[in-house]
């Protein structure tokens, strides 16, 4: 038996290929007047919005660790003991008066969890007077991770570069000009929080630093703010003269100079906050105080393209003149003519974001990613464990970024600390617990309101992208130290904590109290935390099986699995939302929380058909509409349902210009930047929506009858994408997918085998079998038979 095998740099090449087609850059002919017209920058750590200016620029920044408030524990000491209380009310259908018991019993202390902050921004006074710019261009290009602003006045062409470079832990900023001597600006850095300072430092850099605002209100039992910050301003290199003093730095007479920024706080980690910012904000810089700026941005493309070359999209050839075009026009014009290449902007775009704002050894995505300009930001800027942090990362593993969820596994490490005691003090159980949001001090107990607050399955949900991890890289030293025992703590809080219904005969296990995120109150047995429950146990099971362990805890896990309430169809034809058939046919609410087990659970599939029909009649009813980050999970959704047209109709219409001068839309959509509006800003929608465009391209969620897995391609494709190429997709069981296609059929697909598990490729009702060990590959044509010259096994 021969086999036709590929080498891996290759596919590597491929990959590179693919995404190099063109060239994916935001464009603008005028600047930023709005936060959310201005382009984002980030490593992970440090993110900034570059605003474009002429006269005056503005670099507003963050720094990951700036929240009010400290370490803190939430937990409410002896809120177990109404727990039975509050389910006996629940029982008797006395919903409002369990909620009032809740409220006052039950709740975290405080109410409210902490805020995520801006640090400051870097103002360039650029010297120009009222003169008007010609030949003016904003772009942001992808591929480099560079934020570039062009212009002429008077003759002379000004460039400015700007990009957040994650091996040199800064934001550099490169100004030049085509005319010697025609450089001139003087920058500043200040920040929106009281009290705080800039001073000149004997290496001639700006210095800041400063205290975050307190939040706390009387009687509100917030403790105050202890985070310290500090940011550094220097300019590292320039051919003109340099003067610092008075809070700026000026820079005359030159045709080029290079600024650095970086930015440090006191926090160490979530109990920790004993680091000394200003030393470290002043290393970073003196790091790299040597560096030409040429090997800065070298080092600075090398390191981003090591992770955003890895997929490639293509989606046919753009329209004509669309790359002259301002992006936020190409939303509007849209509309009226297709764009397709538009879509595959948006989905690199989500690439993008997710690379800038998540890094080894940072903070994971939050609300808003890594940016926000608000002392009071929407929702705090938190972590939203109902939805959305964890549909941040729904595309690391498909798309490559493995490397871009290990924040999210250290924040779940952490939050496990927090949520062991949680667990004890609110419900007398083993293990560990999260509910709805956590911040910064991994606040894990019920906040805002009983009637929301009250759903236990964050901690649970957030366990599916341990087990995720493994599924497609079967690394077992990641099972075995990290993984599993986070798993296994949030499984044994779920054998405790489930009851059996006492209004039935059914012996089923149920949840509660709880809800259904984020509508209907408080409730028992809602089949959102049933879903997730038996996903936590199977997933539990399937570790402890690979690892060889725990024995008699995998027995306990599968018992209570079966006992675990069924998914039910109702009335209406509909998934049922609770146990009762209470569902309003006409309720229109963002969150679809009922359907998390077709997506991104795997128990609701073609192999299920009734749940499966059940599913799509409840998507029906909810409708199209939505916020942006809904929008997104819809995408997700239809491609699950095998549905590409109305996947792509959700998408069409996430793809909306929202909160511009140039429309009078303002709902759920695109803001000019393509930053996804809730409204307000929320990166959720632009990572759920590069998460719905590999759904409707590539599934591996499902296996076959003797347990292969499934490598489905193609099976959401709608009409309107009659051609396009995907180079480097990732699958479960350690696939690497490139596939094209034309006139809406499959021309060939290449699968490279990482780990040499066995698996079926399918297109359709075509399949072919493969047999191929690790590191092999093989291409097959549009009818899934072996291409010219390559002969697998099976």
């Amino acid at each position: 038996m021969t086999r036709f095998v590929l080498a891996a740099v290759s596919l590597a090449a491929a990959a590179a290929a693919g995404a190099g087609e063109r060239e994916w850059r935001l464009r603008y002919d005028r600047p930023a007047e709005q936060w959310v017209e201005a382009l984002p920058v980030g490593n992970g750590r440090m993110g900034a919005m570059v605003f474009g200016g002429v006269g005056r620029e503005r670099l507003q920044f963050n720094e990951q660790n700036v929240w009010t408030g400290g370490p803190h524990s939430y937990a409410h000491s002896g809120a177990h003991e109404h727990l039975g209380e509050i389910r006996r009310l629940l029982f008797e259908g006395r919903q409002r008066e369990a909620e009032q018991l809740a409220a006052r019993q039950f709740m975290s202390r405080p109410l409210r969890q902490q805020d995520y902050q801006p640090l400051g921004d870097v103002t360039l006074r650029l010297g120009h007077g009222g003169a008007l710019p010609a030949d003016y261009r904003r772009e942001l290009d992808l591929g480099r991770a560079v934020a570039t602003t062009t212009y002429t006045i008077d003759g002379a062409r000004y460039e400015r570069e700007v990009f957040a470079s994650h091996p040199d832990r800064a934001v550099v900023v490169r100004l030049t000009c085509d005319k010697p001597g025609g450089l001139a600006f003087e920058a500043e850095l200040t920040s929106p929080h009281d009290g705080s300072e800039t001073k000149p430092t004997d290496r001639g850099a700006l210095l800041l630093s400063g205290r975050v605002n307190d939040r706390a209100r009387p009687g509100e039992g917030v403790p105050p703010s202890e985070v310290r910050f500090a940011a550094c301003l220097q300019v590292l290199s320039t051919d003109g003269d340099t003067e610092t003093g008075g809070g700026v730095v000026r820079v005359s007479d030159a045709s080029q100079a290079t600024i650095v920024l970086t930015a440090a706080t006191n926090v160490v980690d979530f109990r920790d906050l004993s680091a000394q910012p200003g030393s470290l904000a002043q290393r970073d810089l003196e790091r790299i105080s040597e560096w030409p700026y040429a090997d800065l941005l070298e080092r600075h493309v090398e390191d981003h393209r090591s992770l955003f070359d890895r997929v490639g999209l293509t989606l046919g050839p753009p329209p004509e003149e669309a790359d002259a075009k301002p992006t936020d026009q190409r939303l509007l014009d849209a509309k009226r003519s297709p764009d397709n290449d538009l879509a595959a902007l948006v989905f690199h775009y989500g690439r993008y974001l997710l690379i800038a704002s998540s890094r080894p050894g940072g903070q994971p995505a939050n609300l808003q990613g890594l940016w926000n300009e608000d002392l009071d930001p929407a929702w705090g800027s938190k972590y939203t464990t109902n939805i959305n942090a964890e549909m941040n990362y729904w595309l690391a593993e498909p798309c490559g970024l493995h490397e871009c969820h290990e924040p999210l596994f250290d924040a779940i490490a952490e939050i496990a600390q927090a949520g062991q005691e949680v667990a004890r003090e609110h419900y007398d159980a083993p293990g560990w617990v999260l509910h709805h949001n956590f911040d910064r001090w991994r606040g894990a107990a019920p906040i805002n309101a009983s009637n929301h607050g009250i759903w236990p399955s964050g901690g649970a949900w957030l366990c599916e992208h341990l087990w995720l991890h493994y599924a497609y890289t079967h690394d077992e030293a990641f099972l075995r130290d990290r993984a599993y025992p986070l798993m296994k703590g949030a499984a044994e809080f779920f054998l405790d904590y489930l009851v059996e219904d006492p209004r039935s005969e059914t012996g089923w296990l149920i949840s509660g109290p709880s809800n259904s995120p984020e509508q209907g109150g408080l409730a028992m047995g809602p089949a959102m935390d049933h879903q997730i429950i038996r996903s936590l146990f199977g997933n539990t099971i399937r570790a402890a099986e690979a690892l060889g362990v725990d024995e008699s805890f995998r027995e306990r896990l599968a018992e209570a699995r079966r006992r675990v309430a069924p998914n039910q169809v109702g009335r209406l034809g509909q998934l049922q939302e609770w146990l009762e058939d209470v569902d309003d046919p006409d309720n229109r609410h963002r969150h679809v929380s009922h359907l998390w087990g077709l997506h991104p659970g795997g128990e609701i599939t073609p192999d299920t058909p009734a749940l499966f029909d059940a599913a799509r009649r409840s998507l029906d009813l909810r409708g199209d509409g939505g916020t942006g980050w809904s929008r997104a999970w819809k995408v997700n959704f239809w491609a699950r349902l095998r549905d590409g047209d109305r996947a792509w109709r959700v998408l069409d219409g996430l793809m909306t210009l929202t909160g511009s001068p140039k429309t009078d839309y303002n709902g759920g959509g695109l803001y000019p930047n393509l930053f996804d509006a809730h409204p307000p800003f929320q990166i959720d929608g632009n990572l759920g929506a590069t998460s719905g465009v590999c759904e409707m391209l590539v599934q591996s969620h499902r296996r076959t009858d003797d347990g292969a897995r499934l490598i489905d391609v193609l099976p959401a494709l709608p009409e309107a994408w009659p051609e396009g190429r995907l180079t480097g997709l990732r699958t479960r069981d350690g696939f690497v997918v490139d596939l094209a296609w034309s006139d809406g059929r499959l021309d060939h697909v290449t699968i490279h085998s990482r780990l040499g598990e066995p698996a079926v490729v399918a297109c359709g009702d075509r399949r072919h079998v493969l047999d191929l060990a690790a590191g092999e590959s093989v291409r097959l044509g549009g009818e899934l038979t072996v291409a010219e010259g390559a002969t697998p096994g099976g």
